[in-house]
């Protein structure tokens, strides 16, 4: 026997064999819907008796086999169903001759026989005749189950009938030697009269009777023909027929232990029932457990004594199997042993055990099988591996008998099949075809195999004539196998994929088989290899926001990037259907070679309508991270989910989601698209520069300005939209906080602009706007040292001397000349502001949403002029003073510095002093800040804003402006000396609160006025006091004291000569209530010519020497005493 039967199992040998073939020219699936007919007849029980027989089916059996049928009765030929088309009654005859001979074929053991004949009607078909019946049509042959259950009956009734005759004891008769087919000429010339020939004939026949009453169904009787031959055959050495005697009691045991049988089909067999003695030990198959074991098999064991134990069975299956392996004809029945044994083991959950077998089955040598007997042994071998749970051992016999397939000898190649198997040996390496299995956790499985194996199904698919299968394959051996593959491989596969490509392109459609299998597309997540995902807002111009205080504000969105329509670059007409865009950031690292291939396509989205633009982007080989950005553009308002991106890579269109990215944890972002609103594009009549302080601005400019010079900007405001702008406002920022600003840094007026409101897509409108650097001007500390003072009083007190004049400038100018000091004084300080104007209309600004478009302004502020020192001295008349400022030029210009038609040149890094006249202030009448206002501020802030407001008057009266010409146009701008201020300077600003004026001879002396009187007559002198002060003040006593300056430091103060006082030289002022005044009245004689200076102080006693000094600052009075006219005359 040369033909093994695989699919054979223990349960088998209690089968009888049928042969189920067509006679003549049968359509093979009519043929086929027959046979399905025959074979679900697979148990019939017989009439009258509680015996079941179990059929084995068959649509091809190998003649040979038969001849071996003495040896195991499963394995005779007992039954032939025959199945012809016959449409006349002229082709009867030779179907009915064919019909014979097909029974000559198997005559020598068979028990009987039918023929069904389709389409045959007539005189003919309406004979009644036992082995044929006649159907009109494959469709109209209703009884075709009911005949068979007839035939397998008949065949029982030849059975038992033979067993019956068989083990009837008939000690008269010879009993025959029963023979396998190669044993026969190895018994010609033998004793037959030995006790030992007689030992063997019988041993072997009642093995043969055992299987007889197996197949009959008769259990235990079977067991106990078994033991008996097991032993008769023992003692003459006859092992062949013992190890068909040892695997007959492994069967019937197996029988006995396991009615639902080893061969995984529970419900095509049901316990059989032999006799009434064996009603009682039979399986009831309510006793059953999941695995077909019964739950407790003691008693039943018990009463059959003869049944072997379940570890037994093995034990005297592995004995049975050595037998075999003593013959080399034996080969085919050592194999099916091996099968059995596993089948039975597998059901025990005993898989090492198993697998020892099957490593036995592996080695039989079956002699020359052909290619399609070793691809069924490889398959077989590959099923027995899995039913044991050995899966990578099933899959690398799976994959051998693949690989026979397409062996070299067999000349047309089945690539199809060796396809087939390829896809069965995935899940033995831990494969899939799905890609997301890939993406969960660590990978599984050797790589190195299962890239093999991936690219042996690329070949067979390609083989196949499909390349969209080979591309398929291809795609996800990159996807997945991308980090075991080298450098050379992975040129190699991008290369074979670009080939595959070229002739038919990779995509996202789902390729279904012909048997039903349905491959997942394969996305390229990791070609590029995306590091992060991120939504990119809007740039700042084009963000909508929403206006506050509208109703619903309160409810959260669905994101915080809320993206607003826009229209992207000038398209032609479709510029104004695009209402939004939206951007993503990926970071890509490409790993093997990419070629000049478009990568990037677009964004997948789900919601309203929304267009992708393509990304024209190629990746260079090992690039890196390379941000990425894609775009695109929602047609209408509503929400937006981006779920992932697409790409082409090598000729693969894939769909990545980004849910499926390793790494990156967003899986969907949602984006809302407000409705349609206005676009302004900002230009300015000054060149772009960098970004200020790194703010998101739509633009920005750079301008250099000196210390206190203003520049105009124009900016122009674009409506490049498809929407009507209706509202426009402005508003400023200044970013700087270090730098103390002087006035306003941005100003504008934006009456002129609104009037041209609204403004239609395509109208533009200007706004100007002044910038005006204004910094503190106070000089370094270390630039005094350079200034010599020149005895000149820098402190306010009062000088020695009325007549001295200070007016003019220092006769000395000294320069700082070093570059270490130039540095120094020329450091540039930096203005930065943003202005924000906002806008909006059209739908959008019906639901509340505007735009804004900012405007980074950045000044780099040089100094022009440094005061370095500022101070007071007191002016001739108590309602002036003069104000000196050392002023400092730090520039590499020439500079002129005016004040009050007062001007001062200065060349660079020179320093000189300028004096101004200036009238005493009177901050007592500046506004006061609200109640309100002080009450929340602190001292300091109280007194910084008070010393601001003064400043500020004395700098408005001051109106120092400076000038340079060295420019090809003059440069000028205001000066301030708002930051150098001193407090005692300011005091020494402040108009006193009392104002003493002093009258000789009814003219006002002050500001070196001279007044002129006769000698002898009678000087009237009025001193008058007005009080400013917030209380009353007095009262006051003065005295009148005249001297002469004779110029050389020499003051003369014994007058009394010279000069009489009519009535008492001492003056009382009563109390001065706020706002009034008191004037007292005196009279002076001068007898001599000359130059007399009065002298008022006020005594130690007087009670108002609690106020400060400078409250009693009164004029000198200077009296020039002349000769009469007469007496000149």
């Amino acid at each position: 026997m040369s033909v093994p039967d695989y699919m054979q199992c223990a349960e088998d040998h209690q089968t009888v064999l049928v042969v189920v073939q067509p006679v003549g020219i049968v359509p093979e699936d009519q043929f086929f819907r027959i046979y399905k007919r025959i074979s679900s007849v697979n148990q019939v029980t017989v009439r009258d008796s509680q015996r079941a027989l179990f059929i084995r089916y068959r649509h091809h059996y190998p003649p040979e086999n038969n001849e071996w049928g003495d040896f195991q009765t499963h394995r005779k030929v007992v039954g032939l169903i025959s199945v012809t088309s016959c449409s006349t009654a002229k082709e009867w005859p030779q179907t009915s001759e064919r019909f014979h001979g097909q029974k000559e074929l198997f005559g020598s053991t068979l028990y009987d026989s039918r023929l069904l004949v389709f389409g045959l009607q007539g005189e003919i078909a309406e004979q009644q005749r036992t082995d044929v019946a006649f159907y009109p049509s494959y469709d109209d042959c209703p009884d075709v189950e009911k005949r068979v259950e007839d035939f397998v009956e008949s065949i029982f009734i030849v059975l038992e009938s033979k067993r019956l005759d068989r083990a009837t004891d008939k000690s008269g008769d010879k009993i025959p030697l029963l023979c396998v087919p190669f044993e026969k000429k190895d018994f010609v010339g033998l004793d037959t009269d030995s006790r030992h020939y007689k030992k063997r004939c019988q041993g072997r026949m009642r093995k043969h009777v055992g299987d007889l009453c197996l197949q009959a169904g008769m259990l235990q009787d079977a067991l106990v023909h078994y033991h008996m031959a097991v032993e008769l055959l023992r003692s003459v050495n006859d092992f062949l027929w013992l190890g068909a005697a040892l695997e007959g009691l492994c069967s019937a045991s197996v029988i006995f232990h396991y009615p639902g049988g080893t061969a995984g089909k529970s419900s095509a067999r049901k316990p059989s029932i032999s006799t009434a003695t064996d009603t009682g030990k039979r399986h009831r198959p309510g006793a059953l457990t999941t695995s077909g074991i019964s739950a407790d098999t003691s008693s039943e064991i018990g009463r059959a004594k003869n049944c072997l134990s379940q570890e037994d069975i093995i034990e005297k299956y592995k004995e049975a199997i050595s037998y075999y392996g003593k013959y080399k004809n034996a080969g085919v029945i050592e194999l099916e042993a091996c099968v059995k044994a596993v089948r039975v083991l597998a059901i025990q959950k005993r898989a090492m055990e198993a697998s020892e077998f099957l490593q036995n089955a592996v080695y039989i040598n079956l002699g020359q099988l052909s290619e399609e007997e070793k691809i069924q042994r490889y398959s077989v071998l590959s099923e027995l591996y899995e039913l044991i749970g050995f899966h990578r051992k099933s899959a690398f016999f799976k994959r051998v008998a693949a690989m026979q397939c397409v062996a070299p000898t067999i000349p047309d190649p089945g690539w199809k099949a060796c396809y087939r198997l390829l896809l069965e040996t995935l899940p033995g390496y831990s494969l899939s075809l799905d890609p997301k299995d890939f993406s969960k956790g660590t990978h599984r499985g050797w790589a190195a195999v299962q890239m093999r194996l991936l690219h042996e199904l690329v070949y067979a698919s390609r083989r196949m004539g499909n390349p969209g299968l080979s591309v398929r394959h291809l795609s996800f051996l990159l996807q997945t196998m991308l980090d075991f593959l080298s450098d050379q491989e992975k040129k190699e596969v991008t290369q074979s994929l670009e080939n595959y490509t070229s002739k038919c392109p990779g995509g996202m459609n789902v390729i279904t088989l012909p048997d039903g299998l349905k491959l997942p597309p394969v996305p390229f997540t990791k070609l590029p290899i995306v590091k992060s995902v991120s939504l990119l807002n809007l740039p700042a111009s084009l963000r909508p926001h929403k206006v506050k205080g509208l109703p619903g504000q309160g409810v959260a969105t669905a994101s915080p990037f809320i993206y607003s329509p826009i229209t992207l670059h000038s398209r032609g007409d479709e510029r104004n259907k695009k209402i939004g865009m939206l951007k993503m950031e990926l970071y890509s690292l490409s790993e093997p070679r990419f070629s000049e291939t478009p990568l990037l396509k677009g964004l997948l989205t789900s919601g309203v309508e929304f267009e992708s633009l393509p990304a024209a982007l190629s990746l260079p080989a090992e690039s890196g991270l390379y941000p990425v950005t894609l775009v695109g553009v929602p047609r209408t308002a509503g929400n937006i989910t981006v779920n992932g991106y697409h790409t082409s890579v090598f000729g693969v269109s894939s769909d990545c989601l980004l849910e499926s990215l390793v790494g990156v944890k967003s899986s969907g972002c949602a984006v809302e698209v407000v409705p349609s609103l206005p676009r302004l594009q900002l230009s300015t009549s000054l060149p772009r520069s960098a970004r200020v302080c790194g703010e998101d601005l739509s633009s920005s400019v750079c301008l250099q300005l000196f210390n206190g010079e203003t520049q105009q900007l124009i900016i122009t405001l674009e409506n490049i939209g498809s929407e009507t702008l209706n509202t426009l406002e402005l508003s400023s920022k200044t970013l700087t906080t270090k730098e103390k600003l002087f006035g306003e840094f941005l100003s504008w007026d934006l009456q002129d602009a609104l009037s041209h409101l609204p403004l239609k897509p395509g109208q533009a409108v200007t706004v100007p706007i002044n910038i005006q650097a204004k910094l503190d001007f106070s000089g370094q500390e270390n630039l005094l040292q350079d200034l010599n003072d020149d005895g000149i009083s820098v402190t306010g007190l009062p000088i020695s001397s009325p007549l001295r004049q200070v007016l003019k400038p220092r006769p000395e100018n000294k320069q700082v000349n070093t570059d270490a000091n130039k540095s120094e004084y020329n450091h540039v300080k930096t203005l930065e502001a943003v202005l924000s104007f906002r806008y909006s209309g059209g739908m959008g600004q019906v639901e509340g949403y505007y735009r804004e478009i900012s405007l980074g302004v950045k000044v780099d502020v040089e100094p022009s002029v440094f005061f370095t020192r500022v101070s007071t001295l007191p002016a001739t008349s108590t309602r002036q003073c003069h104000l000196l400022l050392d002023v400092f030029n730090p520039t590499e210009h020439e500079l002129t510095l005016s004040a009050r038609n007062q001007q001062l040149i200065l060349h660079s890094s020179e320093c000189q002093r300028m004096a101004i006249q200036v009238d005493k202030f009177d901050f007592e009448s500046l506004p006061m800040p609200s109640h309100d206002a002080v009450r929340q501020s602190t001292v300091y802030q109280q007194e910084e804003e008070r010393q601001q407001v003064q400043g500020g008057q004395i700098n408005s009266t001051l109106d120092l402006r400076w000038s340079i010409i060295s420019f090809s146009y003059q440069r000028q701008g205001e000066a301030s000396v708002e930051g150098v201020l001193t407090q005692l300077v300011l005091e020494h600003l402040q108009l006193a609160p009392l104002q003493w004026d002093v009258l000789v001879n009814g003219k006002a002396c002050d500001c070196d006025v001279v007044a002129d009187c006769k000698v002898g007559d009678a000087v009237p002198l009025e001193v008058k006091l007005t009080n400013r002060s917030k209380g009353p003040v007095g009262p006051f006593s003065l005295t009148v004291v005249p001297f002469q300056d004779y110029q050389n430091g020499v003051q003369n103060y014994e007058l009394q000569d010279a000069v009489t006082f009519i009535g008492s030289n001492s003056f009382y002022i009563d109390s001065v209530n706020p706002a009034g005044d008191s004037t007292c009245v005196g009279a002076l004689l001068f007898l001599y010519t000359g130059d007399f200076y009065l002298n008022i102080k006020f005594q130690d006693d007087s009670a108002g020497r609690d106020l400060p000094p400078a409250w009693f600052c009164l004029p000198s009075v200077h009296v020039r005493a002349q000769e009469p006219i007469q007496a000149a005359a």
